[in-house]
């Protein structure tokens, strides 16, 4: 199972301007008790959807009856989708599958090369068509939109649906998979008038806690990942946040010193690093998850109050020639979160050269997971030098059952941290605002007068280009 490590976040190693002291958790006891209690609360009175996701047979076993149908034929699998239905599937795919897993052989694979579309770049869209080229016969896309109406993902699907029209014919909705609202909504409407095979989006989870619903298990199982040991990890996960002492939960641990260090401490950067690639994207994953939850501007009872941590992340040993040297040394208002591996998934060793060279013999005949585990202790230990705080999670190993327990450890953390701040940490209203603006300037029917005010951003007034 992965732990938390927080011993360096404390005042006994980085002093107590700078790190937690017992006092600072005894004097938020009592409502850390009161938001454990109204989050578990909600958990068992099935108020909060992602937490009964480990739970959903229902969604494993839909998405297993279309891995079984397309999986066979399959070379290529196409995601469209942005933020939510994207981030997770490409955290899963990074951690768990190698990094050269779209240029290894079919027969090796023993699933689909995997593209995620994440974004609406013409160039990125035209490469993957002429990427695609014949394949087209054997790829399969997966559009994930609740409503069918975002700008970025809606335009992604017109045009390979017209592709796939124009290269296919009446054969072309076999190769399509919706994920989308059960009832209502413009795919799911799109998606009975072309006769897609469909997926759920649940009503009750939002895009960034749904990597463990449909959205996020389709692809995976697809590419031959363990869902069922994935759903078994975070659903483990789940059984140590329930119970009433936080001080015994990881979830809670975390979301205490993660408020203390930007409430109390001065620390409103929350750095992510992991000392794994793999791990790497559970980082972007993260991102949107702490942004969008934590980052709002009024509180439940509708005062303005503008709080919200600022995610970041950096890659372990990469970053520690770019970024470190802020962290260790520019303005200490930052928490560093490691992820750190006990097994790595593969190992090399260094040859048995240079003997004679002084400045590289210490290397000969040491194992890179070697290499790498002493580069994030000297990383930590310069930082506790700096009076800079961090804390580890530790990964015994990367497998589907340690992702699981990651996902869900850091959703049920920002539920919690949600209930500190006073917030809700389910919607997001400036999001909604910025997908507005995109239909108003798109020309959209009903957004004239928001395209009226947001014409003075949209001309380039010459005098303020150098």
């Amino acid at each position: 199972m992965i732990q938390l490590y927080w011993k360096n976040a404390t005042d006994k190693v980085v002093g107590a301007d700078h790190g937690i002291a017992a006092g600072d958790l005894s004097s938020i006891g009592d409502r850390m008790a009161a938001a454990q209690q109204a989050v578990a609360g909600q958990v068992l009175r099935g108020e909060l959807g992602y937490a009964a996701l480990p739970h959903r047979r229902d969604y494993r076993d839909s998405v297993m009856a279309l891995v079984d149908k397309h999986q066979p034929r399959c070379t290529d699998l196409v995601v469209l989708g942005i933020g939510g239905s994207a981030l997770g599937n490409l955290a899963v795919q990074a951690a768990l599958n190698p990094a050269t897993w779209n240029l290894l052989t079919a027969a090796k694979r023993k699933g689909p090369r995997l593209f995620v579309l994440d974004n609406v770049d013409p160039a990125a869209i035209r490469d993957m068509v002429d990427l695609l080229g014949r394949r087209l016969q054997t790829t399969v896309f997966n559009v994930i939109s609740k409503s069918g109406e975002t700008a970025e993902t809606a335009s992604q699907f017109m045009i390979f649906r017209d592709l796939l029209r124009r290269r296919l014919g009446e054969a072309f909705a076999g190769h399509v998979v919706a994920t989308t609202d059960a009832q209502k909504g413009t795919l799911n409407r799109i998606a009975r008038q072309d006769g897609y095979d469909t997926l759920v989006v649940p009503d009750d989870v939002g895009g960034r806690f749904s990597v463990l619903s449909p959205v996020g298990l389709f692809s995976a199982a697809m590419c031959r990942i363990d869902v069922d040991a994935l759903l078994a990890g975070a659903a483990d996960m789940a059984r140590r946040c329930a119970g009433p002492d936080w001080t015994a939960s990881p979830a809670g641990m975390l979301a205490a010193i993660k408020y203390l260090m930007y409430a109390r401490k001065g620390k409103p950067m929350h750095v992510m690093m992991p000392y794994s690639n793999r791990l790497y994207l559970l980082a972007d994953w993260y991102r949107q998850l702490w942004a969008e939850s934590l980052g709002k501007a009024v509180s439940r009872q509708g005062e303005e109050i503008l709080v919200g941590p600022t995610p970041i992340k950096a890659l372990g040993t990469t970053d520690q020639h770019s970024q470190v040297q802020l962290y260790g040394e520019g303005p200490n208002d930052k928490l560093t979160v490691f992820l750190e591996v006990k097994k790595h998934p593969r190992d090399v060793r260094i040859p048995d050269a240079f003997g004679e060279i002084p400045g590289l013999g210490y290397l000969r005949n040491q194992r890179l997971s070697k290499l790498i585990t002493a580069e994030k202790v000297a990383t930590e230990y310069a930082m506790a030098f700096s009076k800079r705080p961090t804390v580890t999670i530790r990964f015994p190993e990367i497998t589907p059952g340690a992702v699981g327990e990651f996902f869900y450890l850091y959703e049920y953390a920002t539920s919690l941290v949600g209930e500190l701040l006073n917030i809700n940490a389910y919607d997001q209203p400036a999001v909604e605002l910025g997908k507005k603006a995109t239909f108003a300037l798109m020309g959209r029917e009903g957004y004239q007068d928001m395209a009226k005010e947001i014409q003075p951003f949209a001309k380039v007034n010459k005098s303020y280009l150098v």
